[in-house]
């Protein structure tokens, strides 16, 4: 029993370690638990209550931190467009209630205004030939936005999509130009569509045009100058649509529509709307109230509401009419901005669904 007993234990070691077994082959060693090296704990192990504490005293430190800042940012954006804000909103309000107490007023003999209460002023508007004028310059502000929006989209879109590098140097080409003097441009176009300028010399040279061909003194004009004047009020909105735009979009509408005419209908303008919104609105309300441009490229038959005030104000000296025109001209532009508003608020609710 005593050899069998040996036998038996034959190839154990006595630390533990198998060195041969009844066949010949050796044996794994029994696998016990790791033991951590002195010093260090196991990874499953939490962290001493010291450590964990302090880790959660620097991470709500930090949350109060940041919370403390981002509820400080809105509060500091706010002073600093205080100022501004009540400077500009002070000015407006005092200059509207102003032109809209001298409407009621009258003149004196000499023609200079007087304050009082005479409702003839805002009958007056209901004249044929001042509704006819306003009705002429809503019309050429409405022509204007849409011969606007046919220039401006190829434009921001050639500088926006295949500008590259140069997308800066093509904005500030468009941009500088209009820095210049409103009124020296205006004066600048009139020369150039004058009956003996650059444009109706080409045009006889070609024979499109004849001798008795005209675009001064026409609602063409007119409307010339007004889309020279606010075209870059266009193409800055269009092309900041199209900065922001996924241009995956527009490859994906190629895989769908095919054409390039059908996947700029139907993917880009409807997402740029928002952006062609926008200059609709910068080129319609200085459009509707402009008198430079009817003035220097116009006849008698295409004055706008524009001209109309300015006469009133300084030839025909009827300030509380020209005030009551100038009244009816802000009721519409803002009747056209609280659209423009109303539009924008409904885009956002339906891209926040």
């Amino acid at each position: 029993m005593a050899h069998s007993d040996t036998g038996s234990d034959t190839g154990r070691d006595p630390r533990g370690d198998t060195r041969g077994g009844p066949s010949g082959t050796a044996l794994r060693p029994s696998v016990g638990p790791a033991v951590p090296a002195p010093g260090k704990s196991r990874p499953h192990e939490r962290a001493p209550e010291p450590t964990r504490t302090r880790t959660r005293t620097r991470t709500r430190t930090r949350i109060r931190t940041r919370t403390r800042t981002c509820s400080r940012s809105p509060r500091l954006w706010t002073w600093l467009l205080l100022p501004g804000t009540l400077w500009m909103t002070g000015f407006l309000l005092a200059s509207l209630l102003l032109v809209a107490t001298l409407a009621l007023g009258t003149t004196d003999p000499l023609g200079n205004p007087r304050f009082g209460f005479n409702p003839g002023n805002l009958t007056a508007l209901a004249d044929p030939a001042y509704r006819t004028v306003l009705l002429r310059s809503l019309g050429y502000a409405l022509i204007t936005c849409l011969i606007c929006l046919a220039v401006a989209y190829p434009v921001a879109y050639a500088i926006a999509l295949r500008g590259g590098r140069f997308k800066n140097l093509l904005i500030a080409a468009i941009v500088v130009p209009f820095f210049a003097n409103y009124l020296v441009r205006m004066y600048g176009w009139s020369a150039v569509l004058s009956d003996d300028g650059p444009l109706l010399r080409a045009l006889r040279a070609l024979g499109v045009a004849d001798d008795g061909t005209k675009i001064l003194q026409t609602g063409a004009g007119v409307i010339a100058g007004l889309v020279y004047g606010f075209v870059v009020f266009m193409i800055i909105p269009l092309y900041a649509a199209m900065e922001r735009m996924d241009t995956s979009l527009i490859e994906a509408g190629r895989d769908l529509y095919g054409g390039p005419l059908r996947t700029f209908l139907f993917v880009t303008v409807p997402a740029t709307r928002q952006g062609a919104a926008a200059g609709c609105v910068l080129v319609f309300l200085p459009a509707m109230g402009d008198f430079v441009s009817a003035q220097l490229m116009g006849g008698p038959d295409q004055i706008m509401i524009g001209n109309l005030i300015q006469d009133k104000f300084f030839q025909g000296q009827n300030w509380p009419l020209g005030s009551a025109l100038t009244m009816l001209l802000m009721a519409v532009l803002f009747l056209g901005m609280l659209g423009y508003l109303r539009r924008a608020r409904k885009d956002e609710a339906e891209a926040a669904r």
